[in-house]
C-alpha cells in the first residue's frame, strides 16, 4: 500500500499544476449541473498499476464522485478491457481526467515493462530490480508500480542502502578505503555493496570485504568469470543498458540479481482512453 499522505500530498500539487485558477473550457463548455459517467478503457494489452491512484485523484478534487474499479493492480488485461469506470459531476470528470491519465499510464507502463522483464529470465535465478532513475517527486509511484510488475525494489534513496559508486571510489581514493569508511560509520546492520568494472576491482572488492558487488558495464564472458569467481558467496548484480534483447543473456551468467534502470527513465505510458459513455443535465 501506498502512504496515503504522501499520495494525497503528491495528487493535490499536480492538480494544482494543472488547474491553476480554473479549468477555463470545461467551464465555458458545460453547465455546472451537467452530470455523467466515464470508462476508462486499455487500448492496448497491459499489465495494470496505479488503478487506486487513478480513483484517488477524482475523488480528491471532487469527493462527490463516485469510482468504481473494474481491474486491480498487477493483473494482466487485453486490449478494449474496461478497467474503471466514475460517475458524477461532468465538469469534475473532465478537469481531473489529464492528471488521472497521466499517472495511471505511467504506473502502468512500468508495470507492463517490468513484466516483460521479468518473463524474460524466468526460469533463471535472476531478480529484477528498479533504480533510482525515477521522475523527482513520483518515485514512491514508480517504484510501486515495478512490484506490480513483478520486479523488486533497489533501495529507495540514499538514506537506506549503502552503494558504493565509481565516483565514491574516485573521491575516497580506492575501493579499499571506500569500504573501510563506510564500515567504521554505518550501523551494523547495513550491508555495503560495491560498483565494479572489471574483474580487477572485483578483486578488491571481494578483499575489501563487500557484502554485495554490482558488476557495471560488464559483457558476458567477463560476468560469467565473476560468477565462477565469487561462487555464491556474495550477491552479484548486473547493470548498465540492460534491455529486453540482452537481458535473458544476462540471466543465464548466473548472476542474482538485474538492475533495470528503463524499468523507470524511459518507460512508455500505456495506452489508455477515458471515454465519457453517459450525459444528464446538459
Amino acid at each position: 500500500m501506498l502512504p496515503r499522505q504522501q499520495l494525497l500530498d503528491l495528487i493535490r500539487a499536480a492538480l494544482n499544476e494543472d488547474i491553476g485558477s480554473g479549468d477555463i473550457t470545461t467551464e465555458a463548455t458545460l453547465p455546472a449541473e451537467a452530470r455523467g459517467t466515464a470508462l476508462a478503457t486499455a487500448k492496448a494489452a497491459l499489465v495494470v498499476a496505479g488503478i487506486d491512484v487513478f480513483g484517488e485523484v477524482f475523488r480528491t478534487l471532487d469527493p462527490a464522485l463516485v469510482f468504481r474499479a473494474l481491474c486491480k493492480d498487477g493483473e494482466p488485461v487485453e486490449k478494449g478491457a474496461p478497467l474503471a469506470e466514475v460517475e458524477g459531476s461532468l465538469a469534475s470528470i473532465l478537469t481531473a481526467e489529464r492528471v488521472a491519465l497521466n499517472l495511471f499510464q505511467r504506473l502502468s507502463g512500468i508495470a507492463t515493462l517490468t513484466q516483460q522483464f521479468v518473463a524474460a529470465v524466468a526460469g533463471t535465478r535472476a531478480r529484477i530490480l528498479d533504480t533510482r532513475k525515477t521522475v523527482p517527486g513520483l518515485r514512491i509511484l514508480d517504484k510501486y508500480a515495478v512490484r506490480a510488475g513483478g520486479g523488486r525494489n533497489h533501495r529507495f534513496a540514499l538514506y537506506d542502502g549503502v552503494l558504493i559508486k565509481d565516483n565514491h571510489i574516485a573521491a575516497a581514493g580506492g575501493i579499499a578505503v571506500a569500504v573501510k569508511r563506510c564500515r567504521e560509520r554505518i550501523p551494523h546492520t547495513l550491508k555495503i555493496e560495491v560498483e565494479v568494472k572489471n574483474l580487477s576491482e572485483l578483486e578488491e572488492a571481494l578483499t575489501a570485504g563487500a557484502d554485495a558487488v554490482l558488476l557495471d558495464n560488464m559483457g558476458l564472458d567477463e560476468m560469467s568469470r565473476a560468477v565462477a569467481r565469487v561462487a555464491g558467496r556474495i550477491p552479484l548484480e548486473a547493470s548498465g543498458n540492460m534491455s529486453l534483447a540482452r537481458v535473458r543473456e544476462v540471466a543465464a551468467v548466473g548472476v542474482d540479481l538485474i538492475s533495470v534502470g528503463a524499468l523507470t527513465h524511459s518507460v512508455a505510458a500505456a495506452d489508455i482512453s477515458l471515454n465519457v459513455t453517459q450525459v444528464k443535465g446538459t
